[in-house]
């Protein structure tokens, strides 16, 4: 079965206000309350945190590797053309950025973070050894993994097709292709690089022009 059929069978469910409040109370479990807590960005929360933090430092995760597998049937595509977004996904590392966000704002933040990233259940959020570039420290930092068996993940798709994907669809909130180029325009900005997603963002614009 296709990507495509499969999601026409069985397109993503949203998690109730209970589901999603449980899990944001699961992942808080052992959080004392009082420490700031850091939060790994390798996506949009790049270019788009809405979130008040203290500040935000580049950083490396290792273990995990930035990929454009989960399609996007409503933000970055529909049903009928699904769009491409990234997932953190096993193996190798990632460049990204960490956000530390002040306790008494975590609750409130995550509750409308939650609301963003987890309502169609496509991520795993898990706390993860990640590394500041800013100095050789690590710290511990919510990451959003993906869900290998969610309805929507893709990672084995060929690239020609994902370039296909990224010429092509678009979602309440833009292009595929405007997505990837964000994320990597806000790597940059960083100082940061991701050779292959610029790689694939020069052929996806390439292609689109022609």
């Amino acid at each position: 079965m296709s990507v495509l059929s499969d999601l026409r069978s069985h397109p993503p469910q949203r998690l109730t206000a209970d589901e999603l409040a449980a899990s944001l109370e699961a992942t808080l479990a052992t959080w004392d309350r009082q420490s700031p807590v850091w939060l790994f960005a390798y996506g949009s929360l790049i270019w788009k945190p809405e979130l008040d933090y203290e500040w935000r430092v580049p950083a490396r995760v290792h273990g995990y590797h930035r990929k454009l597998c989960l399609r996007s049937v409503t933000y970055r595509g529909t049903l009928d053309c699904p769009g491409l977004v990234c997932g953190l996904d096993r193996g190798g590392s990632c460049l990204g950025m960490a956000y530390r966000l002040p306790a008494s704002v975590v609750h409130e933040q995550f509750e409308r973070l939650w609301q963003r990233e987890m309502a169609l259940n496509s991520y795993a959020p898990r706390w993860l050894e990640v590394r500041r570039l800013d100095r050789p420290k690590l710290v511990k930092a919510l990451a959003f993994v993906v869900r290998r068996d969610a309805p929507n993940y893709c990672g084995r798709l060929p690239e020609t097709d994902v370039v296909d994907i990224l010429r092509r669809a678009c979602g309440h909130y833009g292009t595929s292709l405007d997505y990837l180029q964000r994320t990597v325009a806000a790597l940059a900005a960083a100082g940061l690089r991701d050779p292959h997603l610029e790689k694939l963002a020069r052929r996806a614009a390439h292609a689109a022009d022609r």
